[in-house]
């Protein structure tokens, strides 16, 4: 028994140290700016996460390792994911693979009882955990689409006469970091373009960029960090002038959010939100590097006679930006969206078109606008469910997979211990399932409620309960 659970803690040890490491390399995890303060954000995080927490369970035989199995899909979201490829163990090279994967899982050929094969199979899980994602980012583009509806009693969210879309973009040094083959800045200026071109006629546009002097040194901080432009003016869209525009803007220097925020509060003093639909798209890969206040100075726009629609597009940014940005989203009662590379980018804005497209079908009055959220939500749902469905098959499988392949061809584990983890496996993926089954159909639910009740359920079910989580 404790040379069982030796094995076992070492394993889990082993394992989610070279997971991190491969999520490191995968996700090609990049300082936030190209400077001395920045460079080492996020590694920092990564290092402390695995001194302070993984050596305590070293030292304690009797501690349960590996993460439990999830009660809830809040906790399922949680667990950091393993190795979610697939893998075929028809071929040589997949049998090398699970063999890396599974190296350090203890030999439970001699009957193990039911609590260590229950330690076993925390174990293997965590070897092919899935990166389940929860309903938070539907939830709130659910709740952003209902913008527009004669239902909801809160003036900011109704359509008035004019519409302004105000996108502001990082210009920053690290959007110089590459995501595939573009780098982070050439895929933001093109979903950008993309974006505003189709935006309905009649709607006006405006593009400020913010840390676009200087350099990620030191000695440019002060440059750098008051530098903001307005490099479109708020107005009719033309191709020509935007594409000009959008020009200026290369990766440089930090990261100055809240100035940003302070000088489009000035940009959109004029278009007062009793006569103006202003929506406003922050796309940023990263927190503030300045010492401003970007959470104040969103929060001072939003409260202000603009009243602005906020929202905030995070590009592959890192666990403390994404924290950062959140705020910034919370405070201002708007939502985030982070996304990983250009395609997810160009989705997130084609979402925002949507809104834009509503607004012109309200202008010219044209029937069932007021349903069109509801067919679009539909949509969103079936997309959400069939993904996270896919990877509770893949995980499910590629487990299974490998416990056979540990019985037969590895001789690793008795036939009872073989059948008892499977039959596990069988019924944790069964719960999954099941709560993403109820997950749906709630979603379908409120979805069918009018705009008021949905937008009231959605924040009772979801918003409200994690807007605190830190």
């Amino acid at each position: 028994m404790q040379r069982f659970y030796g094995l076992l803690i070492i394993f889990v040890f082993t394992f989610l140290v070279a997971a991190c490491s491969d999520k490191e390399v995968q996700e090609k995890v990049v300082a936030e700016e190209q400077n001395d303060v920045t460079a080492t954000e996020e590694p920092a995080i990564e290092q402390v996460d695995d001194t302070n927490e993984e050596p305590k369970e070293v030292q304690d035989e009797d501690t349960l390792v590996g993460p439990p199995l999830p009660t809830t899909l809040e906790e399922l979201e949680k667990l950091p994911s393993g190795y979610t490829e697939h893998i075929s163990l028809l071929e040589e090279e997949g049998m090398q693979l699970t063999d890396e994967l599974t190296k350090n899982l203890p030999d439970i050929s001699n009957s193990p009882t039911n609590e260590e094969l229950d330690r076993y199979y925390e174990a293997i899980l965590s070897v092919y955990q899935q990166d389940y994602e929860g309903p938070g980012d539907l939830i709130e583009q659910m709740k952003f689409q209902t913008i527009g509806s004669p239902e909801i009693e809160d003036p900011r969210y109704q359509f008035k006469e004019n519409l302004n879309v105000m996108v502001i973009l990082d210009a920053s040094g690290s959007m110089a970091n590459f995501e595939g083959s573009v780098t982070r800045m050439d895929a933001a200026k093109q979903a950008i373009n993309q974006f505003v071109k189709g935006l309905p006629e009649g709607t006006n546009v405006g593009l400020r960029i913010y840390g676009h002097l200087g350099s990620g040194k030191n000695t440019d901080k002060a440059l750098s960090c008051s530098s903001s432009e307005l490099v479109y003016p708020l107005s009719t869209y033309n191709a020509g002038n935007f594409d000009q525009a959008l020009s200026k803007a290369g990766p440089a220097g930090w990261t100055p959010i809240g100035l940003a925020f302070n000088e489009a509060k000035k940009d959109l003093a004029s278009f007062k939100g009793e006569s103006n639909t202003n929506i406003i798209y922050l796309v940023s890969d990263g927190i503030s590097t300045c010492e401003d206040d970007p959470i104040g100075a969103a929060k001072s726009l939003f409260d202000s006679d603009i009243t602005p629609i906020m929202n905030i597009i995070g590009f592959n940014v890192d666990q403390q930006g994404q924290k950062q940005l959140q705020e910034i989203a919370t405070a201002t009662e708007g939502s985030y969206q982070n996304v990983k590379d250009a395609q997810g980018l160009q989705d997130q804005l084609n979402e925002a078109s949507k809104i834009a497209e509503k607004w012109k079908q309200w202008k010219t009055s044209e029937e069932g606008w007021i349903n069109y959220y509801k067919v679009d939500n539909s949509l969103d749902i079936f997309g959400y469910h069939t993904e996270e469905f896919g990877k509770w098959v893949n995980e499910r499988q590629a487990i299974g997979f490998a416990l056979t392949f540990l019985l037969q061809k590895r001789e690793k584990m008795s036939s009872e211990a073989h059948d008892y983890l499977q039959q596990k496996n069988k019924e944790y993926h069964a719960w999954i399932e099941d709560e993403y089954g109820k997950l749906r159909d709630e979603l379908k639910a409120m979805n069918e409620m009018n705009h008021a009740e949905a937008i009231k359920a959605l924040e009772e079910k979801y918003l409200e309960n994690t807007s605190n989580t830190p």
